[in-house]
């Protein structure tokens, strides 16, 4: 009787003890899944004067297989705090707000936003 009764106690206390891994496991989950996400964000600096590119996330129906996603170049205003950046469009003199993580560096050159087409019937 007193082992049945052990038994029973040991029973009774298993789905704790699960409950206890799981909650465990998933915190070492959301740990790793966290590092592995801030590896891959990519921190840059960005200072008043410089040029940017801004990421257009607006543009995902039928959005062309060629077409850049990215416009500008921008010229940056300020950095706020937390990675906001304020930039201004120099073709319509605004300026906007947009987070850091959208903003890539402008290396220079002409961006051409001409449609050319080529006719592979001629070959």
């Amino acid at each position: 009787m007193d082992l049945a009764g052990e038994k029973r106690l040991l029973q009774l206390n298993e789905p704790d003890e699960f409950r206890l891994h799981a909650y465990e496991n998933t915190k070492l989950y959301k740990e790793k899944t966290k590092r592995w996400h801030d590896k891959l964000i990519q921190h840059r600096e960005f200072e008043p004067g410089q040029e940017v590119l801004l990421f257009n996330s607006r543009s995902k129906r039928f959005p062309g297989k060629l077409k850049s996603r990215w416009a500008g170049p921008f010229e940056v205003v300020s950095v706020k705090p937390h990675g906001a950046v304020e930039l201004h469009d120099m073709s319509s003199n605004a300026t906007f707000l947009v987070n850091g993580q959208r903003v890539k560096y402008y290396w220079g050159g002409d961006i051409a936003r001409h449609k050319t087409s080529l006719n592979l019937a001629d070959a």
